[in-house]
């Protein structure tokens, strides 16, 4: 098999051997403490434009639409971009179309679906699983999608799933897709944890499923840079939305793209079509295993993605976050913890002797009597106003057990998670506080009065 090229890669690296006097941005020329500032450029004569792309970059994101088998068009801003250009094309679409500006979303998404509908003032109604181990998780049926359109007086240009989710909870996309596309409806999925599901034997990606569009953060599962990420659309869309994917991230992008981040994504098409496919499956089956002895010694773990491990800590007798103690006792650093769930996220380039050293490290926890106390159970608070008008609205900062009847201007949460329990313009309630003081969320932004 021929070499997979790297054409941002090749170029850089030519010029920072070049010995080019550097009467350009940025201010470092090339040199500086980090090590890595020679391969810092910007948008100089043949290294291309992101937003613009007709050389090296265009190139390059050829290479990985042909991996990915969809259109695939770079982000150095991570998900966080691709999200937003995906509610922009599907307002786009909407105008198109003569639709209204409705998304139907599940509860779990991300803060930053809040402020893409706020910047777009786009609308938003909540759909809410039927059973959920935490808030973190929206795992919706195509029957429940379906019973929604049958019931809805007015549908939405699209739906938006969250898939995998924090979790590890996996969606059928494939019934969803099913379920929009009988009613002309887009299928919008933020994949930022699962760019890595197109490796797999049989690949798991959203688009291969029927979805129309998804943001799938690469630095996240797979080796590349903080920040570096896909907007990936399907062949199914109108070509206008395809053609308008370049503006898209624009609208919501710097000027000042990362070039290392840029280098990053492109030297990963040559990893992803060499080795690391084998590596991720050898990983993906070894961890398989050391659930199955995580089980056999008593844990309770959910999720079905392939490469994250998550362990209900309560049925184990601990929280999370001791879980996590114990564990960074060990050396080894968790993804995320809360007083539920810990989870891990693996990667091939461990090895097997960093997965064996964390199942060891669980395996040495001695198991005790299981915490009982529930996690907070709520339903959806009163919308009082819309996610923009909440988001652009004067607000002040109080303690939660001030916050009682006010309403939310901004999220309540940190990245991670960066699930909002309580979404902009909704009004805080007695329910709300008890989540709020289970997740040691101490302060809220609300409307000012």
């Amino acid at each position: 098999m021929m070499s997979t090229k790297t054409p941002i890669c090749d170029f850089v690296r030519r010029y920072a051997s070049g010995n080019t006097v550097r009467m350009h941005m940025p201010g470092h020329k090339g040199t500086g403490p980090l090590g890595v500032e020679h391969l810092d450029i910007t948008e100089i004569a043949g290294a291309d434009s992101l937003y613009e792309a007709d050389g090296i970059i265009k190139e390059s994101e050829a290479i990985a639409s042909r991996i990915f088998g969809c259109e695939t068009f770079y982000s150095t801003e991570g998900s966080s971009q691709c999200i937003r250009a995906m509610l922009y094309l599907a307002l786009l679409h909407a105008r198109a179309t003569k639709k209204a500006p409705l998304i139907w979303a599940g509860r779990n998404a991300h803060k930053t679906f809040l402020s893409a509908l706020a910047l777009l003032d786009m609308d938003v109604e909540w759909l809410m699983p039927q059973a959920a181990d935490s808030y973190l998780s929206c795992n919706l049926t195509a029957e429940q999608l379906e019973k929604a359109f049958q019931a809805a007086s007015r549908h939405p240009v699209a739906v938006y799933v969250t898939s995998p989710d924090y979790l590890g909870n996996v969606q059928d996309i494939a019934a969803l897709s099913a379920v929009c596309k009988r009613y002309g409806c887009l299928l919008l999925v933020d994949n930022a944890h699962g760019a890595y599901l197109k490796l797999l034997p049989s690949s798991r990606h959203p688009i291969d499923l029927g979805a129309d569009a998804c943001a799938s953060s690469a630095h996240k599962t797979l080796p590349v840079l903080t920040g570096g990420a896909y907007l990936q659309l399907a062949s199914t869309p109108d070509a206008s939305l395809r053609a308008r994917a370049k503006s898209a991230l624009a609208l919501f992008g710097s000027t000042s793209p990362s070039y290392l981040i840029l280098q990053s994504l492109d030297a990963a098409n040559a990893v992803l079509e060499g080795e690391f496919r084998t590596s991720l499956n050898q990983t993906a089956s070894a961890l398989g295993r050391i659930k199955d002895r995580l089980r056999a010694h008593g844990y309770r773990l959910i999720g079905d993605e392939e490469l994250k491990l998550t362990v209900d800590a309560k049925a184990y007798g601990y929280t999370g976050i001791e879980l996590a103690e114990l564990l960074r006792e060990h050396g080894i650093e968790c993804e995320f913890c809360d007083p539920d769930f810990l989870v891990l996220m693996p990667s091939p380039l461990e090895g097997d002797k960093a997965l064996e050293q964390t199942a060891q490290a669980l395996l040495d926890i001695p198991r005790k009597s299981p915490i009982c106390a529930p996690s907070p159970v709520w339903t959806l608070p009163r919308r009082m106003l819309t996610v923009r008008d909440a988001m652009l609205s004067p607000a002040q900062t109080l303690p939660c057990e001030q916050c009682l009847g006010r309403i939310l201007a901004t999220p309540s949460v940190a990245c991670p998670p960066a699930v909002p329990i309580v979404v902009c313009g909704e009004a805080i309630d007695e329910q709300m506080l008890d989540a709020f003081a289970y997740y040691g969320i101490r302060e809220c932004d609300v409307v000012a009065d």
